[in-house]
């Protein structure tokens, strides 16, 4: 792996240990809240379970890629990396945020590019 494809495949995992804390830990609050444009503090209380459940997965994805790179593991990045993409495809798509595609899948783009360049 070259520096620049570590590089890039750290800055995802580190999106995903953030998105990891924002779903987690900070989906009632303020910050949270307004990160993820919800409707309300109360939506936001009923739906904590739903969103610690998809930042725990955020977690894995983070956790593949760190795996990847510690073991210099082409394949294993090249699996998580398609999975992040996906899933922001997939996010962009079912919530109408083009920028879900922008802030996840670019990056996961940017690095899979990296591994075959």
């Amino acid at each position: 792996m070259t520096l620049l494809t570590i590089v890039l495949m750290a800055l995802v995992a580190f999106e995903h240990v953030y998105f990891l804390i924002l779903e987690m830990f900070f989906w009632t609050k303020p910050k949270g809240i307004k990160t993820f444009g919800l409707k309300s503090k109360t939506f936001a209380e009923d739906t904590k379970v739903l969103a610690a459940n998809q930042g725990l997965y955020n977690g894995f994805l983070a956790a593949g890629l760190l795996y990847a790179i510690i073991q210099k593991d082409i394949n294993t990045a090249l699996f998580f990396l398609v999975c992040v993409t996906i899933a922001g495809i997939y996010g962009a798509y079912s919530t109408k945020q083009i920028k879900l595609f922008y802030v996840q899948s670019i990056p996961a783009i940017a690095a899979l590019i990296a591994i075959f360049v």
